[in-house]
């Protein structure tokens, strides 16, 4: 689209004077002036015409419902051209510029105004805006003499002429001077080089200049725009952008005047309205016309002198329409950036979608005129798979960056419907089950089916559990565990089913499935129980009568009894011990043993709970003799554990590590002892003297020599016992020296913490030779010394001979 095809105003023809039927006509319009429906027109024969527009809605003058009206008339002279007309509606005066001079006339009966003087060599005026807010109302007027080739700014209240400032020196001796008020004490000048100048009444420029063609005839202002006038041509120029928008052809022109809503522009006999289009008629249009940046540019312009009541509204509303432009050229990037900060209703972009519209209700109503553009979709729905596969991902993108957010939230149904069916449509597991799984808003009416037809069946119980049908879902997943429904989207469905289980508050649900779970696999199956939050534990003895059919997941849920909730009933730890020995027997032909006795063996040995007999009667017969060792032990028979360790198990390494373990707490001699009796234990079997031997020389720290003297047989040889006899004589003198070094630390420490004591009591003992003992009356030669109660000194030995 071209620049000319925008309009930034609509013309209108206003006026045309009739040629006078009889005398010479030199009727020749040579200025305008506006105020409300009120015209002035200056001639060329030194007449001023008032004209009285008609009345319509907004000054339309398009509609014609009536013509202007000719108005009072007044000849100034016999000669020369009416230059410049302006009103002054503050004082109902209007200022007429003829023969250099400025007159002062009623705006309504035209009569001159007696009291205010004619301002003389005048070439040219503009006027300034009013001070309402003074006491004394000011009309501030520019005016140019072309004698001294300056523009000049005399001010005065109620015309009495006042100061003036030089603004900008001009030498326009071929062309004629345009000023024009832009507002707010700045002025629109023609300038050097074609440039139209935006100056401020102290000379400065705060715009940067618009260049223009030459022959300008005329400029005038009507914010956020210029619009020149050439002989043939107006042209419209933004404030904004300083580029050129409309052009408007107008043969003859010669001038123009800005009016509150556009200018009137005249010919020698005719006059024309260019009335400016409503802004947000303007800004739709450039959008439609996908030129959006310039609306956007031209939005922002004009809010800070045109303050829109619906700004913030229509601000969002442009930025939707150019985020859809860049929809449709496929620049998503920015698409969804504008649709975000235009908060786009989401239900919008859905609608636009085949196959998506059904996602929305019926009382939707768009706000935007999407339609052709939806069937440029269908088409590519239908003829181009791959540029619509990323348009689908463009509404996935969005509809993740809008759910939760304000602008998602008053469509939550259809956003989170939307997006179920789109993650089907692209066979987006992950996200799919992202969205079901967790809280959201599916209508079940509008998405069972769609993931009923597409065998979405993993994802069907998600959505189920995650709307609270925890049966449904649990049903769904079951089927397709036993194959009924067939879904390759899930490789992990009956762990699934199991985790469910055990967060189900619904006993009832739970019991229900508790079978297929636990015949499906014990082991995991029994997890819906031993995985149960701790506040929401089932009825321990209900559970236990049901795993009586499922011996491993009896054991597991016992473990869980004892291990995870620190049970202390002691049918608990008996079942668990049997349960056990039974799986420990029923493993015996397999190679490894180990996980499951290691677990039997620590509990017999750390359990205080079971009963010793009823698991004794269980193993005694059974080869598990390392288990009954432990029982005989824990029943205080530790001679009978190291007999069948020894001679059932024949295991001298975990006879020896019997005795460690039972010793564990038990001061050292208990260990000993019970070594003394596994060492009289090798000494009955002569094959076993080796062994004894060996225990003896392992253990030099342990036994007291004076005790193995006493059992070793008179055939043993010094030599054979050598080993132990050194390592327990060197432990016996290792022992005395630490105990002498102990008490001398001891000792010190005592002398040390009395120093203290006599520190911290202050009290001091003069010691002179020669001084004797109270008791014994020797002389005191060492430095420690005793004291009574009544400050005698003595011999520390004469104190304790005191005290005894």
């Amino acid at each position: 689209m071209s620049a000319m095809a925008f309009r930034a105003f609509t013309q209108t023809h206003v006026y045309e004077k009739q040629t006078a039927p009889k005398e010479k006509d030199k009727f020749s319009i040579q200025c305008l002036e506006c105020y409300d429906r009120n015209v002035y027109i200056g001639t060329k024969d030194a007449t001023v015409q008032h004209l009285i527009l008609p009345s319509s809605t907004n000054r339309d003058l398009s509609l014609g419902q009536s013509k202007t009206r000719e108005g009072r008339v007044r000849k100034l002279g016999s000669s020369n051209q009416v230059a410049q007309l302006r009103a002054v509606p503050l004082f109902n005066h209007l200022l007429v510029l003829w023969d250099r001079t400025i007159t002062a006339l009623n705006m309504f009966s035209l009569e001159p105004i007696p009291a205010l003087k004619k301002i003389q060599h005048v070439s040219l005026f503009e006027m300034g805006d009013s001070s309402l807010a003074a006491q004394t109302p000011v009309v501030g007027m520019v005016s140019s003499s072309s004698r001294r080739r300056v523009i000049r700014n005399p001010c005065g209240g109620s015309g009495q002429t006042g100061s003036s400032e030089e603004l900008f020196p001009h030498n326009h001796s071929r062309q004629c001077v345009i000023v024009a008020s832009v507002g707010q004490g700045e002025f629109f000048l023609n300038g050097p080089g074609s440039l139209g100048m935006f100056v401020m009444k102290t000379g400065i420029c705060q715009r940067p200049p618009l260049q223009w063609p030459q022959e300008v005839l005329a400029a005038g202002v009507c914010f956020p725009y210029i619009l020149t006038l050439q002989p043939q041509v107006l042209s419209v120029y933004s404030m904004v952008d300083q580029q050129r928008k409309q052009t408007v052809s107008l043969s003859g022109a010669k001038g123009l005047l800005s009016t509150s809503d556009g200018v009137l522009v005249f010919t020698e006999r005719d006059i024309f309205s260019l009335r400016l289009v409503p802004l947000e008629e303007q800004i739709q249009a450039l959008v439609r016309h996908e030129r959006v940046e310039e609306a956007l540019l031209l939005l922002e312009g004009v809010q800070g002198r045109r303050p829109l009541d619906s700004y913030k509204e229509l601000q969002k509303t442009i930025t939707c329409l150019a985020g859809f432009v860049h929809f449709y050229q496929q620049g998503f990037s920015k698409a969804k950036d504008l649709f975000i900060t235009g908060e786009v209703d989401p239900r919008e972009i859905i609608r636009l979608y085949p196959d998506m519209q059904s996602c929305l209700s019926e009382d939707f109503q768009s706000q935007f005129d999407q339609a052709n553009k939806a069937r440029d979709l269908q088409v590519l729905w239908r003829d181009d798979s791959s540029t619509f596969h990323h348009y689908l991902g463009f509404l996935g993108d969005f509809l993740r960056a809008v759910r939760g957010t304000e602008q998602g939230l008053g469509c939550i149904e259809e956003v989170d419907c939307a997006l179920l069916r789109l993650y089907v449509e692209l066979g987006d597991s992950e996200n799919l089950q992202q969205l079901v799984a967790f809280p959201n808003e599916c209508r079940l009416d509008h998405c069972v089916p769609v993931l009923e037809r597409h065998s979405r069946y993993f994802a069907l119980g998600s959505l189920y559990q995650s709307h609270g049908n925890k049966t449904d879902a649990i049903e769904t997943w079951v089927k397709i565990a036993d194959g009924l429904h067939k879904d390759p989207s899930c490789s992990d469905i009956y762990e699934c089913i199991v985790l469910t289980l055990s967060q189900l508050h619904d006993r009832d649900a739970v019991w229900k499935f508790a079978d297929w779970t636990l015949k499906r696999n014990q082991e995991i199956g029994v997890q819906i129980f031993s995985k149960r939050p701790p506040d929401d534990q089932f009825e321990t003895q209900d559970v236990l009568v049901l795993l009586e059919k499922y011996p491993l997941a009896l054991l597991l849920y016992l473990e869980f009894l004892i291990h995870g909730l620190d049970s202390e009933e002691g049918g608990h730890h008996d079942r668990l011990a049997l349960a056990y020995v039974t799986q420990t027997l029923q493993e015996e032909e397999e190679t490894d043993l180990r996980e499951t006795r290691g677990k039997l063996q620590q509990l017999l040995w750390e359990s205080k709970f079971y009963d010793v007999s009823t698991v004794y009667k269980r193993v005694k017969s059974t080869t598990l003799h390392t288990e009954k060792a432990i029982l005989l032990g824990r029943t205080g028979d530790h001679s009978q554990a190291l007999q069948v360790l020894v001679h059932q198990e024949r295991d001298l390494q975990a006879a020896e590590s019997y005795c460690c373990r039972a010793a564990q707490g038990r001061n050292s001699q208990f260990r000993q002892d019970l070594l003394l009796t596994l060492f009289q234990i090798y000494l009955s079997s002569e094959d076993l003297t080796s062994a004894a031997v060996d225990l003896l020389n392992n253990n030099p720290r342990v036994f007291t020599a004076a005790k193995v003297i006493q059992l070793l047989p008179a055939s043993w040889s010094v030599q054979l016992v050598s080993q132990f006899f050194v390592g327990s004589l060197r432990e016996t003198l290792h022992q005395r020296r630490m105990a002498r070094m102990q008490k001398a630390l001891s000792q010190a420490e005592l002398v040390r913490h009395k120093v203290i004591l006599m520190q911290a009591s202050k009290i001091k003992f003069r010691l002179d030779k020669g001084q004797k003992c109270k008791v014994c009356q020797r002389d005191l030669t060492g430095p420690q010394f005793a004291r009574n109660p009544q400050g005698e000194l003595m011999h520390t030995s004469c104190a304790g001979f005191l005290s005894s």
